[in-house]
């Protein structure tokens, strides 16, 4: 059973630490001076690896590993090599690392730092992706401001990768530093290392850098007074669809569901939750007050993911959103292995035939038999999103597959998407 969450008083301290300024006088003047200045010191790696370690502080871009973890790894590969910061963001319901990026773009950038310390980095290499040219403004401005002030000790750069759903990857990310091209590995576990030529590359995403610097800082106890006890500290989640305030807020990991979304003001009465972003899962009504935390989560075949939830109004058909996300994936892939190229194509073509209600009657064992043979067979998650996405239609919407499989779609399946795509998404 999940534990309760931490009753020490909210402070929120990364929305706190957004309101002071974005120039580094201002950022120094909040936080000290970076740390990693004494990076070659084999004490102070064991201190901060410690604090790591202590914090118990994992991955915020998705898949939730334990940031300690990764960074030994990384520091067992021996010096030199690249810290990739992941600005990518390429989920398109999501917020968070463009708030942290454009906001706090020091804390971020200092967390690099003290990761490229620990582990002897060479390169500090920022990827934002084009056509975001506001975030990538604001973080040049910041990385001028620190080589003219000779802050930090490893050389930070900007590069633009395509701004593709599957470019965010950590793997297909790296792949484009390297060569150009975001092509996804295939890798079994975490542990097979990613390179640059011949060296280590460690991807971590923005805000999991800012809770390095942080942590860093001011050790693991701020950190882990937080949240729950396995499953410490807050993260930022975004709010989207039947919300009157959509954005970006911060919460306590085990924060009920139903609570984190009554801070975006649900539109009217809420049919179900898209937690995870659009490689997640939905949740119905028995659910809304579920834990926000991977154990509670897994129990219902959902995870944080990349941190979003988007409410699902009664004005909205579970059936055509699902149909659009699973469109959407299919026109994101690598196109490097079946999986994608024809499997997902297939699933998001009956998805739509059951949205309209032009429903033959093989359908459902079609669907459910492509389904199968596409989980777990890609080179990297991306197809494993998609089928749980409609695994999870299916069973939170089971009523309305049969309304539709019927010839009979709820009268709101021709209503408005709630969702946001870079471009429109038909059925």
């Amino acid at each position: 059973m999940t534990s309760s969450v931490s009753q020490a008083p909210p402070r929120d301290e990364l929305h706190r630490l957004l309101g002071h300024p974005t120039d580094l006088a201002g950022h120094v003047g909040v936080h000290g001076p970076l740390s990693a200045a004494v990076g070659n010191d084999a004490s102070w790696r064991r201190a901060v690896t410690a604090g790591l370690e202590a914090s118990g502080l994992s991955g915020r871009g998705g898949a939730g590993f334990p940031t300690s973890v990764k960074v030994a790894m990384a520091t067992s590969h021996g010096q030199g090599g690249t810290v990739v910061v992941n600005g990518m963001e390429s989920e398109p319901a999501s917020d968070k690392d463009k708030v942290l990026l454009t906001r706090a773009p020091h804390l971020v950038l200092d967390g690099a730092q003290i990761v490229a310390a620990m582990c002897r980095a060479e390169h500090i290499v920022v990827c934002i992706p084009a056509g975001r040219d506001g975030v990538a403004a604001v973080v040049t401005h910041a990385m001028a401001e620190r080589a003219a002030a000779q802050y930090g000790g490893v050389s930070e750069t900007i590069i633009r990768p395509p701004d593709r759903f599957i470019a965010g990857e950590e793997s297909a990310l790296v792949g484009w530093v390297a060569s150009g091209q975001p092509l996804p590995a295939f890798r079994p576990d975490k542990g097979t290392p990613l390179l640059i030529g011949k060296r280590h590359a460690l991807v971590h995403n923005a805000e999991t850098l800012a809770h390095i610097a942080l942590i860093a800082r001011r050790g693991p106890d701020q950190f882990r007074a937080r949240g729950l006890p396995e499953e410490p500290g807050t993260c930022l989640v975004t709010i989207g669809g039947a919300v009157v305030q959509p954005g970006v807020v911060e919460v306590d990991r085990g924060t009920p569901l139903q609570d984190i979304v009554s801070r975006g003001t649900p539109t009217g009465p809420i049919r179900a939750f898209l937690v995870g972003g659009y490689g997640g899962a939905w949740i119905g009504s028995p659910h809304f007050a579920m834990p926000y935390a991977s154990m509670s989560l897994r129990t219902v075949g959902a995870k944080a993911g990349v941190g979003v939830i988007i409410v699902l109004g009664e004005t909205s058909c579970g059936i055509a959103e699902s149909a659009r996300i699973a469109r959407y994936l299919a026109g994101q892939s690598s196109g490097q292995c079946g999986p994608c190229v024809f499997g997902l194509p297939a699933i998001a073509d009956d998805m739509s035939l059951l949205a309209r209600g032009q429903v033959d009657p093989a359908l459902r064992e079609r669907l459910h038999r492509r389904l199968g043979e596409v989980s777990g067979r890609g080179a990297c998650r991306h197809p494993d999103g998609a089928v749980g996405l409609v695994r999870s239609a299916f069973t939170v919407f089971a009523e309305d597959v049969v309304s539709h499989e019927q010839g009979e779609p709820c009268a709101q399946s021709g209503a408005p998407t709630i969702l946001r795509f870079p471009r429109p998404v038909s059925l």
